[in-house]
């Protein structure tokens, strides 16, 4: 993998990717206009005992733009500057222009709840200049390289003393708040561990301390001895949708070697990975024959300066579903109380996706 790091004409830096050299003449541009500098805070929810971020400054932000002009087009010309420059590159990361933390922000308002600044990193990764691909679509060389970048920043990012965790994220379609046409994916480092993460790592180190191996090994281990819910296997790595899902069509991806991080996965399991990806997403997209929309989410350890041998990365692909003439979204339980009414079963769902035929070249 080559890397270049370059900095924006407003100081934001830009890191560009790809598989060949790059050349030393690109210059990094950033769209015209935007001059508020974002000053993100928190606010303590008393009854959940968590923080909420307010960015009232992502308002302003584009709301899908014409393909030629989006900010994530590449730079036709210096009188109409986007945030991709022109060049020989293949993947693009940058920070933010409409963060919804930074780490130069004091914001400390005065209201009747405790608040303190929105401290933070949001990046965002552009996966292909091609505004119509997708994450599926890409060749596997191009989405073996996407997760050695995802793997490159967070191991980046969790260097900084302020960070304690890094999530790197994939929206795809208007149904799950996308504002941009170009595939893309953001990576948010937070300065505190976010509270569903708090969960999840409190359950694997009980886990770990208990059994001396991770939960996702121990899922595994049944998962695979069932195999009515995996979607796909190969060598290294295991697409299922767990026993326990709360949507239907939830599908977790995971190597079967126990690692933390994406950047502790071998160049084989990179391999791997990518093909159980490609194939999963491509299950759904050939499901219904319409791009499907998503949450994909990262999950590794903190990046708080301590172990964490309970760690088992995993990706987890929440899509809303079709019923029917309808699109499911989060209902009054789910946002309302937290418990989610899953009204299907992982096994049959996990069928429906396993049935789904999909090919493509794995020597790409």
């Amino acid at each position: 993998m080559f890397k270049k790091t370059l900095t924006k004409p407003d100081g934001r830096s830009l890191y560009l990717f790809s598989t060949r050299n790059i050349p030393d003449d690109i210059k990094a541009t950033n769209p015209k206009g935007v001059t508020e500098k974002a000053t993100p805070h928190c606010r303590w929810h008393p009854f959940r005992q968590e923080w909420v971020i307010y960015a009232g400054h992502r308002q302003n932000r584009t709301f899908l733009p014409p393909r030629d002009y989006s900010p994530l087009s590449e730079s036709k010309s210096e009188d109409f500057p986007t945030e991709m420059p022109q060049g020989e590159y293949e993947v693009a990361v940058f920070e933010n222009l409409f963060p919804s933390m930074n780490l130069s922000t004091e914001a400390r308002p005065e209201v009747s709840t405790p608040t303190q600044p929105a401290k933070g990193i949001c990046e965002v990764v552009v996966f292909t200049k091609d505004p119509d691909s997708s994450l599926g679509e890409l060749p596997l060389s191009r989405i073996k390289l996407i997760l050695q970048v995802l793997a490159d920043r967070t191991k980046e990012l969790g260097k900084h003393p302020e960070i304690k965790y890094v999530m790197p994220f994939e929206n795809r379609g208007v149904e799950m708040g996308v504002t941009l046409h170009h595939p893309h994916g953001q990576i948010y480092a937070y300065s505190f561990l976010p509270p569903v993460q708090t969960t999840m790592l409190s359950s694997m180190k009980k886990h770990f301390d208990e059994h001396k191996k991770t939960l996702m090994t121990t899922i595994l281990q049944d998962e695979l001895k069932f195999s009515g819910r995996v979607i796909s296997e190969s060598k290294k790595t295991v697409s299922f949708i767990p026993s326990f899902a709360r949507y239907p069509y939830e599908t977790w991806i995971t190597p079967k070697r126990a690692v933390a991080y994406l950047h502790e996965l071998s160049e084989e399991e990179i391999h791997d990975f990518a093909i159980t990806l490609k194939t999963t997403l491509l299950k759904f997209d050939h499901l219904w024959n319409r791009p499907f929309p998503y949450l994909m989410t990262i999950n590794q350890a903190p990046t708080d300066g301590v172990e964490h041998p309970e760690g088992h990365l995993f990706f987890q692909i929440t899509p809303p579903y079709r019923s029917k003439d309808r699109l499911k979204y989060l209902a009054g339980t789910e946002l309302g109380a937290g418990v989610f009414v899953n009204d299907s079963f992982p096994e049959e769902k996990a069928q429906e996706l396993k049935k789904v035929n999909v090919e493509f070249n794995q020597d790409e």
